[in-house]
């Protein structure tokens, strides 16, 4: 799948479908750029068409029979090995962080992080293998009934760009416990390094129960969600795609998981601590990947006697962040992904400030050249915008974030709900029974207390929203039992038992 002259020299990947690395059909290809440096390629992809969509379900679908009779020891035992795989070799980890830095533009140290602790996540799921093993047993009378559950058939997973390891973390291995097997489509917009290091777990399972195919989702998305043959769907995108999903899915009466945007609120209490890990937490929350993360702190709402506090000591971190090409050592934040989103941002941005909203747009760059030319957007606090603005309405996806004052904990809670978002929310304070008793009020699927983001969050918990932020759930023993479904077994009372 991969073709490489040298360690920075352009890549040519293609699809990996019934074991065999294969060219999209026709031997299409498509070009990635280095956002960082948009005349730069950094290689090129398969862009595959509906019959390559075709022959990869079909070869999933002949896999099925086989690894749906393993064990869930036996499947548990293969993640473990996958896990294996992926915790070593660290010149083969620094070379796919480094092809994923250039690809998607984040730093090399949060690329490097995706890449390594990506077995973390297969490790996590393998040791479920003796809760889903047991049956859950309802005796009589009048009936005795084994209450079990059994894999799908073949599931679609559907991955973003912005964390797409991380989310495949979230699936794949997930769909493989519960018994599936798989087509998985990257995003076209960072599929090198993702689509090499899931070919290389491919490798390690039998013909077909993994399979990969890239290319445009516009072309091929419909293909992949209602081909007869899918069983289920689990997609991670964009509000407006995941309901396209959904529709096309319904034709097939295809159940679905969509894990779709956030728009996610912080609120600081009075008595929250505010020290330096505070603040440097919020910001981790905040522009870890330059914002691009669906469970990123996206509206702060701080109680108005610690607000001034929170803007100060927030803005302190961020001056210090170095905004640049994510392969130096130096830089803390890279460019936004793409131009298209780029813009989204930069908009949001000055709708805010035309409308009397003050924006600090913090961050040191050390290159003001490689700036303007790159899709590059500092750290920007936006301070107390108008609640119809959509810098607060609408999901940002990109370095910016909107700070307002609170005067109750009741009007925090109604400003925190008055979204149609419901993905994750974080509350900030020293007691714990406010903690809970506000979190409670949340509309959210994720509550973190006094953190918010990849770095606070606990992977044994399902992860899911409300709202537009979804339906069903990733992650934890509930992420793999939305990958089955329910098989009741019943006999008069005392033929079974």
């Amino acid at each position: 799948m991969l073709h490489t002259g040298g360690s920075d020299a352009p890549v040519t990947t293609g699809n990996y479908i019934d074991g065999v690395a294969r060219p999209a059909d026709g031997g299409r290809t498509y070009a990635l750029f280095n956002p960082a440096r948009p005349d730069e390629l950094v290689g090129h992809a398969a862009l595959s068409s509906v019959s390559d969509v075709d022959a990869a379900v079909r070869a999933a679908h002949g896999a099925f029979a086989a690894w749906s009779r393993t064990s869930y020891a036996e499947r548990a035992a293969k993640l473990n090995e996958v896990a294996e795989y992926l915790e070593s070799g660290q010149d083969d980890v620094d070379q796919r962080a480094r092809l994923f830095c250039r690809e998607h533009g984040k730093p090399i140290k949060e690329t490097h992080l995706e890449v390594s602790r990506l077995g973390e996540r297969f490790r996590m799921t393998a040791a479920y293998a003796d809760r889903l093993a047991r049956d859950e047993i309802e005796h009589g009378p009048p009936f005795d009934t084994i209450i079990t559950r059994q894999p799908r058939g073949v599931a679609m997973l559907i991955v973003p760009w912005n964390w797409p390891l991380s989310i495949l973390g979230a699936k794949l291995p997930q769909a493989l416990m519960a018994g599936n097997t798989v087509v998985v489509k990257p995003s076209e917009l960072s599929v090198l390094a993702p689509g090499l290091t899931l070919q290389k777990i491919a490798e390690m399972f039998p013909p077909g129960v993994i399979n990969i195919v890239t290319g445009d989702a516009a072309e091929i998305g419909d293909s992949l969600v209602g081909h007869p043959l899918v069983r289920f769907v689990n997609f991670t995108g964009s509000v407006c795609i995941g309901k396209h999903v959904m529709n096309v899915a319904a034709d097939q009466m295809t159940p679905v998981t969509l894990e779709l945007g956030g728009n996610d609120a912080a609120i600081v209490c009075a008595d929250a601590r505010l020290d330096e890990t505070a603040f440097m937490n919020m910001y981790l929350g905040t522009f870890m990947s330059s914002g691009q993360v669906c469970m990123a702190l996206k509206r702060l709402y701080v109680h108005r006697s610690r607000y001034d506090e929170v803007i100060e000591g927030l803005e302190a971190v961020c001056n210090r962040m170095v905004v640049g090409d994510g392969l130096l050592p130096d830089t803390n934040m890279g460019p936004v992904n793409n131009a298209k989103q780029l813009q989204i941002i930069t908009s949001m941005i000055e709708q805010a400030r035309s409308a009397g909203a003050e924006v600090r747009e913090c961050g040191q760059v050390p290159d003001e050249e490689l700036y303007q030319k790159g899709y590059f957007q500092r750290p920007a606090l936006v301070i107390n915008p108008d609640h119809t603005l959509d810098i607060v309405a609408e999901e940002q996806f990109g370095p910016a974030l909107p700070v307002m004052p609170f005067d109750s904990e009741g009007e925090a809670v109604r400003l925190a709900n008055d979204s149609r978002f419901g993905l994750c929310s974080s509350v900030w304070t020293e007691d714990r029974d406010r903690a809970l008793l506000i979190s409670r009020q949340l509309e959210a699927g994720y509550t973190y207390l006094n953190n918010h983001g990849p770095t606070a969050q606990d992977f044994r918990g399902p992860f899911g929203g409300f709202k537009d932020s979804g339906i069903g759930r990733n992650l934890g023993y509930e992420g793999i039992a939305q990958f089955q479904g329910y098989h009741s077994i019943s006999s008069s009372t005392g033929w079974l038992f």
